[in-house]
């Protein structure tokens, strides 16, 4: 899988969205108290993305700009609209690309983590169904014939791409198409289909919005995962520390089997062990030559993106590190800000701290560094 900063999100929001009836465009409406589009946004960006860019109607302009995000207004039709924003997105070209209607509030981190699974190895991937029911051909309001369901399936979004490969294959599809999947395959891309999903349903008639009140209403009954983590390293020669990501001067380094990061370990076993799957040794076994002197990143952007494939989101998380020295006070944001790029969340939901043990024990005898850590998950 790509990085997450590699990766745009579109949005397409500029439909007028006529079989919804009269007033605002549904993608406006409130649903539980916000509009449609504001969930549509926090879908993705509880797992983990955070470059999106909207497509709007010009009349929605003041609106859209409450939301904080990037903007650009669309045309006469999707493939119109979708041809702006890859537009917009060329002079900083991301490597994948997300294409989502904005009236799908309700997607899921896991089913977003499927589509982007396959583009590892496909050029296109989509979410879909399949059909299960008895299919007809009608004919002036009567059965006129039967139709095979045998390999057909219900599409969803979001629908990805390589970004190259899509604006290609848009440059050579002047006209209109259903989707961004047949635009891809007028140009010969093979679209790999991941499993959707019946929560991820397209607000297109009033009664959708009921359907939809329900389902959040369902999440009220959260899923709400806490876990601990602690770890300590001795102290060893050397001129600098890694702490929760951040090189800090010192007279001393810290001895361990990779970097020896003691913040982003214990913040790391603190995620494990709120989805029940052990500690840092289980996933990235010390007797594997491979991770020796590995950075800590790497294992705690994998354990938030195991939370993120069980469909949590990482609600907050809180570190202690306790020592004399090095003072941390001064590199605290720093590491707060290393912590939430690594996972992938606002930086106002990590927590850095630290506390010295009074000159008691091992830490205040300046032999090691320990720390503590605390990981909230949600699943909503």
């Amino acid at each position: 899988m790509s990085r997450k900063d590699d990766i745009a999100v579109i949005l397409v929001a500029a439909g007028r969205g006529s079989r919804m009836g009269g007033g605002l465009p549904k993608q406006w409406r409130l649903l539980a108290g916000r509009p449609v589009l504001a969930h549509t946004v926090a879908a993705f960006r509880a797992a983990g993305l955070e470059r999106i860019l909207l497509v709007i109607h010009p009349d929605d302009r003041r609106r859209a700009e409450a939301l904080g995000l990037p903007l650009v207004e669309g045309g006469a039709s999707r493939s119109d609209s979708v041809r702006a924003a890859l537009a917009a997105l060329a002079s900083d070209p991301p490597a994948l690309v997300l294409i989502h209607d904005a009236a799908r509030p309700l997607v899921e981190p896991a089913l977003i983590a499927g589509v982007l699974d396959a583009l590892a190895t496909h050029p296109a991937a989509a979410p879909a169904l399949p059909v299960v029911d008895a299919l007809w051909r009608g004919e002036a309001g009567a059965v006129a014939g039967l139709q095979s369901r045998e390999g057909l399936f219900r599409a969803q979004t979001p629908q990805g791409f390589d970004f190259a490969a899509l604006s290609a294959a848009y440059a050579a599809h002047p006209g209109d198409a259903a989707d961004d999947v047949a635009v891809a395959m007028a140009a010969g891309l093979k679209v790999a289909i991941t499993p959707g999903s019946e929560r991820n349903l397209k607000l297109t008639y009033p009664e959708d919005f009921t359907r939809a009140e329900q389902l959040l209403a369902e999440r009220s009954a959260m899923d709400i995962r806490l876990g601990n983590g602690f770890d300590v390293h001795a102290f060893t020669e050397g001129d600098h520390v890694w702490l929760c990501g951040v090189k800090v001067p010192h007279t001393k380094a810290l001895l361990g089997h990779s970097d020896a990061d003691v913040g982003m370990h214990a913040l790391t076993d603190a995620l494990y062990g709120a989805l029940a799957e052990g500690d840092i040794g289980r996933h990235f076994p010390p007797s594997d030559p491979q991770w020796k002197g590995a950075a800590s990143h790497i294992f705690l952007r994998h354990a938030g993106e195991l939370a993120r494939s069980r469909g949590f989101t990482i609600s907050n998380c809180d570190v202690t590190l306790i020592c004399e020295r090095p003072k941390v006070g001064p590199h605290a944001s720093a590491m707060q800000a290393a912590l939430a790029d690594i996972l992938g969340i606002e930086a106002d939901r990590v927590s850095v701290k630290a506390t010295t043990s009074e000159r008691l024990g091992f830490t205040g005898r300046e032999e090691g560094i320990a720390a503590i850590a605390t990981a909230t998950l949600v699943k909503a």
